[in-house]
């Protein structure tokens, strides 16, 4: 394609999402069908703007790869374990149901076992991209539904390996006559799945430390897609899924100290290139095949939807979600999936399913896609209006234990935060722009990641939007004002403790009634003074009641000389005044009882 022809299909593409999409969003119609009828309109069966559908199709895969890089690196293999009971129950009763089922009618109408295998198994996946989508847009992710279902989803995902494993298994027969080995390609699969956990946990660590001690922010987010399309081209090369390829390596990312950097790099890429997938779809839905023949299709699509729905249901009333969202919960997962395009495709390549067949599936796939923002706006219209769709004290419960506290800056100061939240079964998600700072932290067993404090989108991969403290260690006062300022008009309802570089910082923090801080000498410093008294011969509690004194009064010396603080002489005469105060009471107190210890 020359540089006109590639400019056109960009300006064609982004006028088709600017239109429609604000459009059907405006109507309460969801952004995805937007994307998928402007596709339709568009492409070759619309106005026939753009022709090369399956090449601009296979370009907007890398939507759903990023999409699945950044699902795999929330998956850190203690998380994974941990959600090992929703992942495996509901996840693989909702597969295992919905491919016995497709698998038993795919029999009954006559076609060959190995393709009503794969069938099934390719119908019962879900599209991780609208489902995600959907949730995010009804700020949905934390309620029963939204947890089941992106625990169906995440089964589904893992579930894709062992299935694109099978299927040169299940067409043996005809690669065997063409020369081939489909035990030779499953071997290559995991073969190559081998190289990239080898690669993943013990080299690009590595690579990634070196780059962030750049603090060149361009450099690590080329290192970022470089390391996602790297790893999808070469999963391509071998005629492995490129989605599947990524979230291999996101989930072997998920314990990096980068991975919220990681994250937040590849964030905006992911959502323009998710509109490019869905617009992709669109076009490529094959309406000539529709016409000739319309009963398969609608039979096909229908019995997809309706078989999953009901395996859903079940799964709902099982799972002990609530009532108001049973509905919602097959209404959601009910259509066909992205990777039902690349399994079907794989499928009729190496003679497992007959290509006619895989045609009819990909087309049924693609209507499923189109039909679920549709439902969705039915349920929005007829079923929601008589539940109550969200359980606020559930949803706040699961908020509050999900990310309870970060810590910005993970030095001296911050260790000591961290330490004591720790002891109390206060696990935080700890962030520090110090590569060094943090190869060092990570080998006493603390959980750390690379990232800046004034980068919104670092703040909101961290979790910020559901933390309940947000904790600045930071040792540069001009930071952490910064950081306050972004955190108080982003995330309104988070708590934040500021470490106070000195008392004028003090100053400033309570000029902006930040909710606390400590001042990161004074603390140590009156320590001090309390172990001296001690070692003067002063009993214990009596330096410690001196000290608590000294801190009370200072406290509110510092909130008196706020508002003077420019005025030099007032700032003096407080300080005069506030001193003689603290000395008269120290000695009412040391004349009451002098606190000498006999024994010195």
């Amino acid at each position: 394609m020359d540089t006109h022809g590639l400019m056109f299909n960009v300006v064609i593409y982004l006028s088709a999402a600017v239109i429609a999409v604000p459009v059907f969003a405006r109507l309460g119609l969801g952004s995805v069908l937007g994307y998928l009828v402007a596709g339709v309109c568009i492409g070759p069966f619309g106005l026939g703007l753009i022709t090369n559908v399956q090449d601009i199709l296979h370009f907007a895969e890398f939507g759903v790869v990023l999409l699945l890089f950044l699902i795999g690196l929330e998956l850190e293999p203690r998380k994974l374990w941990n959600m090992r009971r929703p992942i495996l129950g509901t996840g693989g009763m909702q597969v295992v149901g919905t491919a016995v089922l497709l698998f038993i009618i795919a029999i009954s109408i006559g076609l060959r076992w190995q393709t009503a295998v794969i069938a099934g198994l390719g119908l019962a996946l879900s599209s991780t991209a609208i489902v995600l989508q959907i949730l995010g847009e009804k700020s949905m992710m934390g309620t029963p539904a939204g947890r089941t279902g992106f625990s169906i989803l995440l089964f589904q995902d893992i579930a894709v390996i062992p299935i694109i494993a099978l299927i040169p298994l299940l067409g043996f027969e005809l690669i065997n006559e063409q020369g081939g080995s489909g035990e030779l390609s499953t071997i290559t699969i995991i073969g190559v799945m081998a190289t990239i956990f080898v690669v993943g946990r013990f080299f690009l660590h590595h690579v990634m430390r070196i780059v962030a001690s750049t603090h060149l922010r361009e450099v690590f987010t080329a290192l970022s897609l470089l390391l996602v399309f790297g790893i999808a081209m070469f999963m391509d090369s071998i005629g492995v899924s490129m989605a599947l390829g990524a979230f291999v390596a996101g989930v072997l990312m998920a314990d990096s100290p980068y991975r919220h950097a990681l994250e937040s790099d590849i964030e905006p890429f992911k959502g323009l290139l998710l509109g490019l997938f869905f617009i992709s779809v669109g076009m490529s839905m094959d309406f000539a095949l529709l016409f000739e023949n319309p009963m398969i299709i609608v039979a096909i699509t229908l019995i997809l939807m309706l078989v999953k729905s009901a395996v859903l249901y079940i799964i709902a009333r099982v799972s002990g979600l609530p009532e108001s969202q049973r509905w919602f919960f097959p209404f959601l997962l009910c259509q066909g999936g992205e990777f039902g395009f690349v399994l079907f495709g794989f499928a009729s390549a190496t003679g497992a399913m007959e290509s006619s067949v895989a045609n009819q599936l990909i087309l049924s796939v693609a209507l499923s896609m189109a039909l679920t923002p549709i439902l969705m706006l039915i349920h929005g219209r007829f079923i929601e209006p008589r539940f109550h769709l969200v359980d606020e004290m559930e949803l706040e419960q699961f908020d509050e234990t999900d990310n309870p506290v970060i810590i910005i800056g993970f030095g001296r100061f911050g260790q000591v935060v961290g330490r004591l939240l720790l002891a109390n079964k206060i696990t935080p998600t700890l962030i520090d722009h110090n590569p060094e700072q943090l190869e060092r932290v990570r080998r006493f067993g603390y959980k750390s990641y690379y990232g800046d404090a004034l980068r919104l989108d670092v703040l909101h991969a961290a979790g910020a939007d559901r933390a309940r403290i947000i904790v600045l260690a930071v040792d540069d006062p001009v930071v952490v004002n910064q950081a306050v300022m972004l955190i108080r008009s982003s995330f309104p309802k988070v708590k934040i403790m500021a470490r106070a570089y000195d008392r004028g910082h003090a100053m400033e923090l309570i000029d902006v009634d930040i909710d606390g801080f400590t001042r990161e000498t004074f603390y140590s410093a009156l320590e001090m003074g309390k172990e001296t008294l001690v070692n003067l011969g002063y009993d214990k509690s009596f330096a410690v009641k001196q000290a608590e004194t000294m801190r009370k009064m200072d406290l509110e010396t510092l909130h008196e000389q706020v508002n003077v603080r420019h005025d030099e002489k007032a700032i003096i005469s407080i300080a005069h005044t506030a001193r003689e105060n603290l000395e008269q009471t120290l000695s009412a107190d040391t004349g009451e009882n002098p606190g000498l210890d006999p024994s010195n």
